[in-house]
């Protein structure tokens, strides 16, 4: 699979952890020149690692400009970085509600909006968001989180509408529990960790929580550069749960 991915300029948001750094590893696998825009830095060399905070506009303006300028273009656009929140919908207050559409609908559209005039030139462009599979399967304790996932597949279909004419196809990737430090830390806090992680696995069918790298290589089918007739779509990496319809806390 090396070389799949050579020549092509890949911006990973929230690459620095979980999720969005399997997906920054993975393309290094395949050869891409690959950027993260996170609030922190992995240290990793190899990357051009862009510190931004994805609710500030002009923030991802300068790191894509900065991208562009250091790296040349734009090809793939990878959103991956969001929020968690543990409730249902009575918790929270209006500004944790309005927290997490910011970061993880509105980082999103800030990012999209940046990358575009960079993605046009492409000659082989694509998008890919990272949702969940809250967004099609009722999780208890998961209200506000669900909503903002929900959001986010909904508008990659109208996005992807928009831009398939352009030759830019958009898609999404729902993966179920995975095994990030998030998750960790959220099993770490409870009364019983070992147990709590155990509730993790079951969640899905396969008894095992999802891996960051399996959700990387979804993403990375997605944005392959020979891939242009997925439109819209949405892969489901979450160990049976939506064609199962298994939801648990």
């Amino acid at each position: 699979m090396a070389g799949v991915q050579r020549g092509r300029v890949v911006v990973v948001t929230g690459g620095a952890s979980g999720i969005g750094r399997a997906c920054v590893e993975h393309f290094l696998e395949l050869d891409a020149t690959v950027a993260s825009i996170d609030l922190r830095t992995a240290g990793d060399s190899a990357v051009l690692e862009c510190e931004a905070d994805l609710t500030d506009q002009a923030q991802v303006d300068a790191a894509l400009q900065r991208i562009v300028a250091e790296l040349g273009g734009v090809d793939v656009l990878v959103n991956n970085a969001g929020v968690s929140y543990v409730g249902g919908i009575e918790d929270g207050s209006e500004d944790d509600w309005f927290r997490l559409w910011n970061v993880n609908l509105m980082g999103y559209v800030r990012a999209i909006r940046a990358a575009l005039p960079h993605l046009r030139r492409s000659a082989a462009p694509s998008v890919v968001n990272v949702s969940s599979t809250t967004a099609t399967s009722g999780f208890r304790q998961r209200a506000l989180y669900s909503a903002t996932k929900g959001a986010i597949e909904a508008m990659t279909r109208s996005v992807a509408a928009d831009l398939v004419a352009e030759g830019i196809p958009v898609n999404a990737v729902n993966p179920g529990t995975v095994d990030t430090p998030f998750m960790a830390e959220l099993a770490a806090q409870a009364e019983d960790p070992v147990a709590r992680r155990a509730d993790f696995d079951a969640r899905q069918p396969t008894g095992r929580m999802v891996s960051p790298r399996e959700v990387a290589l979804a993403v990375a089918y997605a944005a392959h550069p020979e891939n242009r007739s997925m439109i819209g779509a949405t892969l489901m990496v979450d160990g049976g749960i939506f064609p199962l319809h298994i939801t648990r806390a």
